[in-house]
């Protein structure tokens, strides 16, 4: 396995990532890149809720056009998603009254880190859970707790993801978005940066293949999800 970290090695932290930092492997020719912020650990917090999910997918059109895109389907390129990751961490998620769309000032959790794994970009972080209780209901529990749903999600996605079978995705919000060419029926997104991330039903997301869950282990600090992302076999 060859690692190589781009930060200052002197700073980088107990977890393995630096604070903010980046870290890229590869292992039998699949590569992983990795960036997280770290957060003061606070054992048994109680609006400190774990989440992970599956933001989008990069170098594969959407499903439908999101919002913003004129009615264009989307393709976010491997090399944009990859230049914006530092601009997605610290982002809120938010979601709106009937898990249909995005609500920018309904904002309920924060993002601490992501990767890209594949042609997966993965997010995980915090929900504010003591100010949104809804967040402890069924449908964002992950496969240990609901495997009841497992084949509902593999029919939704052609089984994409099957290892995240519940009824929630996720979609990106962005600014300064870059599209290569305009009258191209599916547009091509060269250069973007996240300013936040909805919580919705998969059904109504432009990517049906994206996921969202509540991790298992309950209030957790972004410590121990860094040191996830970092020690994940590659």
């Amino acid at each position: 396995m060859k690692e190589a970290v781009r930060s200052d090695p002197a700073s980088r932290s107990r977890s393995g990532l630096d604070v903010g930092g980046r870290v890229r492997r590869r292992c039998n020719g699949r590569e992983l890149r990795a960036m997280a912020v770290e957060f003061p650990d606070v054992a048994g917090h109680p609006n400190r809720l774990p989440f992970e999910g599956c933001l989008t997918l990069v170098d594969v059109p959407s499903d439908k056009a999101p919002s913003g895109s004129r009615g264009h389907r989307v393709v976010l390129t491997r090399e944009a998603a990859e230049a914006a990751m530092p601009s997605l961490l610290g982002m809120a998620v938010d979601y709106k009254a009937g898990w249909d769309g995005h609500d920018a000032r309904q904002k309920c959790g924060i993002i601490t880190a992501a990767h890209l794994e594949g042609k997966k970009l993965l997010v995980r972080g915090y929900l504010f859970a003591r100010d949104f209780p809804e967040f402890r209901g069924p449908e964002f529990r992950g496969p240990e707790f609901d495997r009841s749903q497992l084949h509902r999600t593999e029919a939704l996605t052609g089984g994409l993801s099957a290892e995240a079978p519940t009824t929630m995705g996720m979609s990106y919000e962005l600014a300064d978005a870059h599209v290569a060419d305009m009258r191209a029926p599916v547009w091509t997104l060269t250069r973007a940066t996240f300013t936040g991330a909805a919580i919705l039903l998969r059904e109504k997301a432009a990517y049906r293949a994206t996921s969202f869950h509540v991790r298992r282990g309950g209030a957790r600090s972004a410590v121990h999800r860094a040191s996830r992302v970092a020690a994940m076999p590659v």
